[in-house]
């Protein structure tokens, strides 16, 4: 989060010339010196200096602080990068990466930063949703303002909330949601039953004024957490980006024919004012499971339900008492609507014995095993024949087409394996076609490469 005290005095070495490779224990991503009358921040290759920016303005700023920020926005920019090096936007920055992380870092230091306009469309995978895209600046500036408040708020949140936190995602909530039907009913031995509820237009919904006020509460109760970091700069951050209108200055994808059918509770244009965190942002994940943490501690400390989980707006309680799962309902219902100002969605409530089954997070959930989604199997069985087909017409393929065509079997067969799936795996993947190129191990878990028919040419568009 902040920069080691090691890095504090690196702008006090010697300065070096252009080509100059430095020793390897003092080799680092970034290096400031000074020289010249001018302060020099150097990107070094492999040891060797190849590149170097100067800004006289900087100079008379340079504290042991003003370096942590500059290594937190490296940091920031280096996880925002991840995963996402090829996009345009990522590429853009990067063209003049020095330029933009310190122009960056000269707008926060003077509190002159401001969100650029974000761009605005409609996806229907795998529903339809309203998605906000910030700009790869603003996605730095999240990955920076997410690394300095999540470890603070970690320590807040439940076990079992999964939303935005390391390790807990979609598959542990599964786990976890299996894990209590397990315990409830003493390993399927005595009767269960299951209550699963959802908030209506959630993210829309959150009211932004209040969301401030805990965030500024929690980060009061944490005094070292508040030495360590740039109070000042966090809750500048957290105005500038839970503050403003997205709806304001935004360009619009598409045509108005991809809102329709898209429910008003599901539309920031839709939205109260005041209200609402666009779909899309790092920032607004933590700030809905910062707001909802509040239901999961009344469901903990003042109900004491034992086992309860959520991810995100949808969240359950697994009891052997059914009517006192129905008592629940009207509970929540006032907690939510008294207490964080939000609405219970009155068509997704189920209450329902534990041995029908339950759908959560992608996974139908059934004693002793779990099967995955209609929709994902048929998405899986779509994309096997695409491959297949492709396969079938092309009469040899090259190595990179056969290394793409092995990462989305291998995506897919590794997902499914958390399943009970063996032969919609088997059936998929069992086809002449495949095992031209692939060989299949550990029950068609994995698909290897064979060597037959594999040409070195250059890579084609294949899906």
């Amino acid at each position: 989060m902040v920069g080691g005290s090691e890095q504090h005095e690196q702008w006090l070495q010697p300065e070096l010339q252009l080509g100059q490779r430095e020793p390897a224990e003092q080799q680092h991503s970034y290096l400031w010196v000074r020289g010249s009358g001018c302060l020099r921040i150097y990107r070094l290759a492999c040891g060797r200096v190849d590149e170097k920016v100067s800004y006289h303005h900087l100079l008379s700023s340079i504290t042991p602080q003003s370096m942590n920020l500059l290594n937190d926005i490296f940091a920031a920019y280096y996880d925002a990068r991840r995963n996402k090096r090829n996009t345009e936007s990522q590429m853009k920055f990067e063209m003049n990466l020095e330029h933009n992380l310190m122009q960056l870092y000269d707008e926060l230091r003077l509190r002159s930063y401001r969100p650029s306009p974000c761009i605005c469309f409609i996806t229907f995978d795998p529903v339809q949703r309203e998605i906000f895209a910030s700009s790869f600046k603003d996605r730095v500036v999240h990955h920076l303002l997410f690394n300095y408040i999540a470890p603070l708020f970690e320590t807040t949140f439940i076990h079992d909330s999964y939303s935005c936190r390391v390790g807990k995602g979609t598959l542990m909530g599964v786990e976890r949601f299996e894990h209590h039907l397990r315990s409830c009913t003493q390993n399927y031995t005595r009767s269960a039953y299951v209550l699963k509820l959802d908030i209506q237009g959630y993210f829309m919904s959150i009211p932004k004024r209040e969301l401030r006020e805990l965030l500024r509460k929690e980060m009061d109760k944490k005094p070292q957490w508040n030495k360590m970091i740039d109070r000042g700069l966090v809750d500048f951050l957290i105005d500038c980006i839970l503050l403003r209108d997205p709806t304001s200055d935004v360009r619009i994808v598409g045509g108005e024919e991809d809102w329709e059918g898209l429910p008003p509770s599901k539309s920031l244009f839709r939205s109260t004012k005041g209200t609402g965190l666009p779909i899309g942002d790092l920032t607004s994940q933590l700030f809905s499971n910062i707001y909802l943490n509040q239901l999961d501690q009344f469901a903990k400390r003042q109900l004491h339900l034992k086992h309860y989980g959520r991810y995100v707006d949808d969240f359950y309680v697994i009891d052997t008492d059914h009517r006192k799962l129905a008592r629940l309902i009207g509970l929540f219902r006032d907690y939510l609507h008294d207490e964080l100002h939000l609405t219970l969605h009155p068509k997704k409530i189920s209450l329902q014995h534990c041995s029908k089954g339950m759908t959560f997070l992608g996974a139908y959930v059934m004693p002793y095993r779990r099967y995955p989604r209609w929709r994902t199997i048929r998405k899986f069985r779509f994309r096997m024949r695409q491959i297949e087909q492709f396969c079938s017409r092309e009469k040899a393929l090259n190595r990179r087409q056969v290394l793409f065509l092995r990462s989305v079997i291998n995506s897919y067969c590794g997902y499914l394996g958390h399943f009970k799936s063996f032969l919609l795996r088997k059936v998929a993947v069992d086809r002449h076609p495949f095992y031209r190129y692939f060989l299949f191990f550990g029950g068609f878990y994995v698909a290897g490469l064979k060597s037959v028919g594999v040409v070195m040419d250059e890579v084609v568009s294949i899906l």
